[in-house]
Parts: structure tokens; C-alpha cells; sequence
């Protein structure tokens, strides 16, 4: 329950002692790095203040900061970007304040005590909020920390928004029961994938209440008019029972959303997705100088590995394929050889072993695998040399799994879209089950990345994926 006495009261009352204990080491940590064990440093400037009560003050800024960005706002916690971007969001308007109150007040504090203090820990706060996802993650897979829904919606719609919910598991949201619009004659269906449904909808909190429901959802509310849904809104005052709308148009992101209000209708502009212009340039700058920099890190490994599948089995060190990248343009992709060269030629015998999602070929205990290849394929390594892509420009470090050139010939407009964009070594995919999704599911998290990507949502698949890789998910 969000309630007091519910799960968001008791995790965000768990963050706040995180947050506060974080800060506090950090703040100590930063005095003593720049002062050592002088508590009564004088700040230098005007006045007669000390470092102890600068340290002080910042760590108690820092803490309301986190609160005031909403990063600890229940609806945002244990599933997307918004909570570590808030996190970030926090430390840069706690520095901002500390320089305009030092430029105000002339007094001139240690830029390298707030450069130390800062950003290490924003890094160390986002660690500990990682840590904490992990945790709440494992709850909500036990059915746990769930907030209570009722949906309302027509039945087709409603089926949808179930499924949805029930597959995203970890969003948040335990549909309860299912109600029709008010007026409306509900079909003789008993319930909906488990979800009772509860007939039309007459008193929307007394149904919600009977539910054990701590928030009404409006699925396809166009079924709606705009005097029940104002008076839904209204009839739910007081009542601690929530409002969720799901607009109709789905899988577009918040960075195209714009809201305006006109007349009291709430409306949502939709931004045109980007497929060109500057922030597209950026994305291939920054993808190269990323892909330059990680081999350059990566240079030992790499060469290491390369002699590990030299030595496994006879055959060149790298397999070249060809595969489909920006507007359908073919390219040759890159991957350490994780197989044995007659791997291709045995693939028909294996078709019908397939533990893939019903379009691609997957085998949990491929035979055509060599023992080196089974651990850099279990750890994604085998997909390294596709830096090499990225450099070339075939390729980005985040986008849509770039598809064989077979694998195309049966796609329709809408799955054709993934073309829109440069493939990528990782994306949604990737690091929301990989293997273990459905063809369909794989599909709509490509689109859901065409249409709706940004730089700030390529680092954090980034940083998903290194997770995904180290605790070896869904691949095979």
C-alpha cells in the first residue's frame, strides 16, 4: 500500500536514512581530504565562517534537495530513469545554490572540496539507490511492494492494460479488478486473466474500496465523457484512493510529451520522434568517441581474448556477418567467433531445437558452441569487436538489435521502423530479458527506443546493461 502505514512510507523513511547517511560520509570525507583534521578551517573571503559549518550546511541542503526533486516520490521508485535522474538533478542544484550564496556573500569556498564533494557523492548516491532497486526489484517479484489498481476501461482496452501491468511486474501496479465504463453493459466475463471483472462502474470509490484498490486506473478513457470523468475525479477527493489516466496513444515517452491546458482540457502534445537533425550528430559523436575510449581501455582484454578463440578451435579469431543497419543499408557485423566454423552449415538440423522467441534461432546448449565461446557469449564479450562498427558508423552503442537480412523480408511498415535508427551492440532489449523475451515483446521495446531516444536514456541502458552482463541475464 502507498498509505502510512503501507510499503512507500516505510522505503522512503529507508531512503532518507540512506540518503542522510551517504551525504554525511561524503561531506566528512571531503572536509578531511581538503583539511585533514582542521574542523575550524577558515573559508577565505569575507566573514569569519568555518569550513565545519559550510560542510554542515551543504549536507543539510544536499538532503532537502533530494527531497524537494521528488527522488524519493513513491510512483517513481523501482522502475525508470526518474529517480536517478533527480538524484543527479539534486546535487546540481545543491551546487548551483552554494555558488550563487558564495558569490552573493564573497565568500570564496575550495573549488576542489566541491568538486571532490559533489560528484563523488552523486556517484556514491546513485550506487546505494542502485543497490536499493535491486532489492525493491526482488520484492516486487514475490508480488510484493505492489500498488493496488482498479482499472476501468472498455474490456479490449482493459485486457491490454492487464497484460501489460501483469508483465511489467516490477513497475508497481497489482491490478485488482476490472470495471467498464459507467452505463456501459459488461459482457458475461467472469475475469480477465485472474482480474475479476466488476461491471460497470456506479460509485467509483465505494468499488475501488470494496477492491482493496489504492488507485482507479482510466484505460481507454475516450469511453468516458468529460463530465464523468471530472466527476470520477471530484467523487475521489478525501478518499486517499489515487487517479491514474493512460492516454491513448501508448509507448511514447515523457521527452515528447508536452502537457498544455486549454480550457480545462488537459492537452498532450506530441513531438515529432528524431530521426536527424543536431542531437543526432551528437549521439554519433558521442557513440565514436565512447567506442574509441572503451577499446582503448579494453586494448589488454581484447587481445586476450582474441588468443582464447585462436587457441579453442581452428578458425579465424573474428566472425563477419552481414546484417541490416540505418535505412536498411547492409553492413558487416563483427563478433569474436563463438562457434565452430561449420556452425552456419549445421543450423538446419537444430531448427527444431530452438529455445529462441519464435523468430530467432536460440539454443540454451548449442552443440555448434566452442567452451570459450559459452563463457564470452554467457558475459556478452563475443559482441566487443562491434566498438569496431560503432567506429565505422554502422553501428551506435545503444539502439535496436540489427537484424539478418532474412530475417526482413517478412517484416511489415511498423516492424520496419527499427531501420529508423543505427543499430546498436545494446538496447531495451537487451537489458529487459534478452533471450527470455517474445518476438512481439522484443519488437515493441525496439520501436519503444526508435521513437522515444535520448542521450540521458542511452546512459542509462548503459549502465542497465553493464548489470545485465555481470549478472549474466537471458543470454544464451
Amino acid at each position: 500500500m502507498y498509505g502510512a502505514r503501507g510499503w512507500a512510507h516505510k522505503y522512503q523513511a529507508r531512503l532518507f536514512l540512506s540518503d542522510t547517511f551517504v551525504v554525511a560520509l561524503v561531506m566528512v570525507f571531503a572536509h578531511a581530504a581538503r583539511f585533514g583534521r582542521d574542523l575550524w578551517a577558515p573559508v577565505a573571503g569575507t566573514g569569519n565562517q568555518t569550513y565545519a559549518v559550510v560542510t554542515l550546511a551543504i549536507g543539510i541542503l544536499w538532503i532537502i534537495q533530494l527531497g524537494v526533486t521528488g527522488s524519493r516520490e513513491a510512483r517513481i521508485l523501482g522502475h525508470g530513469p526518474q529517480e536517478f535522474q533527480r538524484v543527479v538533478a539534486a546535487g546540481w542544484w545543491t551546487f548551483a545554490i552554494v555558488a550563487i550564496v558564495g558569490f552573493l556573500t564573497q565568500w570564496q569556498i575550495s573549488r576542489g572540496y566541491l568538486l571532490f564533494a559533489l560528484p563523488l557523492g552523486t556517484v556514491v548516491l546513485l550506487i546505494y539507490r542502485a543497490v536499493w532497486r535491486t532489492w525493491i526489484h526482488a520484492q516486487r517479484d514475490r508480488g510484493e511492494m505492489q500498488a493496488q489498481v482498479l482499472v476501468v476501461g472498455p474490456l479490449l482496452v482493459s485486457e491490454q492494460m492487464v497484460r501489460r501491468l501483469h508483465h511489467a511486474r516490477r513497475a508497481g501496479y497489482n491490478v485488482v479488478g476490472i470495471c467498464t465504463p459507467p452505463g456501459t453493459t459488461t459482457p458475461a466475463v467472469a475475469d480477465i486473466d485472474g482480474v475479476p471483472v466488476l461491471g460497470p462502474l456506479d460509485d467509483g470509490v465505494a468499488q475501488a474500496s470494496a477492491a482493496g484498490a489504492e488507485f482507479i486506473l482510466l484505460s481507454g478513457n475516450d469511453a468516458m465523457s468529460l463530465r464523468e470523468a471530472r466527476a470520477l475525479g471530484w467523487s475521489l477527493e478525501g478518499s486517499g484512493i489515487g487517479l491514474i489516466v493512460a492516454p491513448s496513444m501508448v509507448d511514447v515517452a515523457g521527452p515528447r510529451v508536452k502537457m498544455s491546458p486549454v480550457e480545462g482540457l488537459p492537452l498532450l502534445h506530441v513531438e515529432a520522434p528524431q530521426f536527424s537533425g543536431p542531437t543526432v550528430a551528437l549521439k554519433l559523436l558521442t557513440d565514436r568517441i565512447g567506442a574509441a575510449l572503451i577499446l582503448a581501455v579494453l586494448a589488454v582484454p581484447l587481445a586476450i581474448i582474441a588468443v582464447l578463440v585462436k587457441l579453442s578451435s581452428p578458425g579465424p579469431v573474428l566472425y563477419r556477418q552481414v546484417r541490416v543497419g540505418l535505412d536498411h543499408q547492409l553492413f558487416e557485423m563483427l563478433k569474436f567467433r563463438s562457434m565452430y566454423v561449420d556452425a552456419d552449415a549445421r543450423l538446419a538440423d537444430l531448427r527444431e531445437s530452438s529455445d529462441g522467441n519464435g523468430v530467432l534461432f536460440k539454443m540454451r546448449e548449442d552443440p555448434r558452441v566452442t567452451r570459450v565461446g559459452r563463457v564470452l557469449r554467457r558475459y556478452s564479450l563475443d559482441e566487443l569487436p562491434q566498438l569496431l562498427n560503432v567506429l565505422k558508423g554502422d553501428m551506435s552503442l545503444v539502439g535496436p538489435r540489427p537484424p539478418l537480412p532474412s530475417e526482413t523480408e517478412h517484416w511489415d511498415a511498423r516492424v520496419s521502423r527499427r531501420q529508423l535508427v543505427r543499430p546498436g551492440i545494446t538496447g531495451l532489449w537487451q537489458v529487459s530479458g534478452r533471450s527470455d523475451l517474445s518476438w512481439d515483446e522484443s519488437v515493441r521495446l525496439d520501436l519503444y527506443y526508435t521513437e522515444n531516444w535520448s542521450l540521458g536514456g542511452d546512459a542509462m541502458i548503459i549502465l542497465r546493461t553493464l548489470w545485465a552482463v555481470i549478472a549474466g541475464r537471458g543470454a544464451y
